[in-house]
């Protein structure tokens, strides 16, 4: 099989789908690998290391679609992407389709293969490759909240962890999955006073018993959601439901009960956004106010560690890329209930329910194609 490697286009994403000793990996097993020429310039990998692996460099974006029978990405095909994808090509990346009609309808025009990395599930229900990208994202939240909580950035002017006489902030984290899970811990670490908010009540006793004392896990409904927004500094949204648009939990109405200067990170802004006032947002331009709230939805988070996420990520999808490239996607899918679990599309029609209900369109069983 011809695997191809395009450089990201979407903007500010540094990250790259595939680093050079998983070039070797693949042509160990017998297969081919383009890359386009500065695709992993972003992570710190040059092109001379991608040919010594044995790759291919092609100068031009349009060559790597027309050549390869498989695309893998870190990013969802941008508009001038799409064009170039084709019938009987796969597409393996984040699609992240229930948050984006042009995207699903022009992948369905294409006829292409998707497979999502964000939908893929293993036997025990966790996604083997949304968990790298949450845990980095995670982090980041805090991160990025604390930084925004500084008054030239147009914060409260908090210091997350305070000092010693001085109370440190409130944060509270919508999710208790491996993003708030992520976020908590660093923000528990910095010092700062933490609810996690989760429906899942054995999910709240499991964070009870592994979250330090400075967290209080907390039964997510209406009620305490409006509490702990209106008495938190930074609020991170953290919500997901596979391949689904995620569940607005915070309402504009709400935003009228935080303080002037408190920080909303969204996470969850690729899926639509757990926070009704969220909108997508860019490494260059992060940060947007209303009712004196800072908001922070950049899509791509992880993108600005490039290096660090593109280890993480490449970690856990090169082996499902090697078994899709080796078998072929339809044994692949038939022989790994997790890469079948992947496949969004298939000939223009959609095979994820999510995707479907998200859009009103005809849901069809992956089963009734394979």
């Amino acid at each position: 099989m011809i695997i191809g490697v395009p450089k990201e286009i979407k903007k500010d994403e540094y990250r790259v789908a595939l680093i050079p000793v998983g070039v070797e990996t693949l042509i160990k097993n017998g297969h081919k690998v383009l890359v386009e020429k500065d695709a992993g310039k972003g992570s710190g990998f040059e092109d001379k290391e991608y040919r010594k692996a044995g790759a291919t460099i092609l100068a031009k974006e349009k060559d790597i679609f027309r050549r390869s029978d498989m695309i893998i990405k870190v990013k969802e095909p941008q508009p001038s992407e799409i064009k170039m994808c084709r019938k009987d090509q796969i597409i393996f990346t984040y699609f992240h389709f229930a948050a984006n009609r042009p995207l699903t309808n022009g992948m369905a025009q294409s006829k292409a293969t998707c497979i999502a990395y964000e939908t893929m599930v293993e036997k025990d229900g966790s996604l083997p490759l949304l968990i790298p990208m949450s845990e980095v994202a995670g982090r980041m939240a805090v991160q990025e909240g604390a930084k925004y909580l500084e008054r030239p950035m147009k914060g409260i002017g908090l210091l997350l962890g305070g000092v010693p006489g001085v109370e440190p902030a409130k944060v509270a984290i919508l999710g208790g999955g491996i993003v708030g899970t992520n976020a908590a811990k660093m923000a528990a670490g910095l010092g700062a006073k933490v609810t996690i908010l989760d429906i899942d009540l054995n999910r709240l006793r499991h964070l009870s018993d592994i979250l330090p004392a400075n967290v209080t896990p907390l039964m997510s409904n209406p009620e305490n959601i409006r509490k702990a927004v209106a008495e938190s500094d930074l609020v991170i949204g953290a919500v997901l439901i596979r391949g689904a648009k995620a569940p607005r939990l915070v309402t504009k109405g709400m935003l009228k009960t935080m303080k002037n200067g408190s920080v909303i990170v969204d996470v969850a802004v690729d899926q639509g956004g757990c926070i009704e006032t969220i909108k997508p947002t860019t490494h260059t331009n992060p940060t947007y106010i209303i009712d004196g709230v800072v908001h922070y939805g950049v899509a791509n988070m992880p993108g600005a560690v490039a290096r660090t996420s593109t280890f993480a990520l490449t970690n856990a999808t090169l082996p499902f890329a090697v078994e899709i490239a080796n078998n072929g996607f339809e044994k692949a899918a038939k022989g790994n209930r997790t890469i079948w679990t992947g496949i969004n599309m298939l000939n223009g029609k959609i095979t994820n329910k999510a995707v479907a209900m998200a859009f009103r369109k005809k849901y069809t069983p992956l089963e009734d194609l394979l």
